[in-house]
């Protein structure tokens, strides 16, 4: 009976970390289609893909260990280089292209970098 319960607990992880990295990544799309200039557009793709391709690397981290007794270094090693490497692209890309003078959006209210 218990054996039941743990099974479902697990299902509805493995459901909710599938789901959420799919939110993450679907609504990431929609920011970078929406958002008004490239960095804002930058922050959406940067922080979806953190985000969404984690959660679905955990979810099926979960999945093949519970269904499958496996435990895969590669899905840990994937969940630690994206959450590496995609903030450091991203910040990156960012100030390479305000330093090659791409603008901020007109409606911008602050900008940073700007030397008084």
């Amino acid at each position: 009976m218990s054996g039941t319960w743990i099974n479902i607990v697990f299902d509805l992880l493995i459901c909710f970390f599938l789901l959420s990295g799919t939110f993450f990544l679907i609504s990431g799309s929609i920011g970078v289609l929406r958002f008004p200039d490239v960095y804002t557009r930058l922050h959406a793709a940067t922080k979806s893909a953190t985000l969404g391709v984690a959660g679905i690397l955990i979810g099926a981290f979960i999945f093949m260990y519970v269904e499958h007794d496996i435990i895969s270094g590669k899905l840990l090693l994937g969940v630690l280089f994206i959450l590496l490497t995609a903030p450091v692209s991203g910040h990156m890309i960012g100030r390479a292209a305000y330093k090659s003078g791409v603008p901020l959006w007109e409606e911008s209210i602050q900008d940073d970098y700007k030397q008084n």
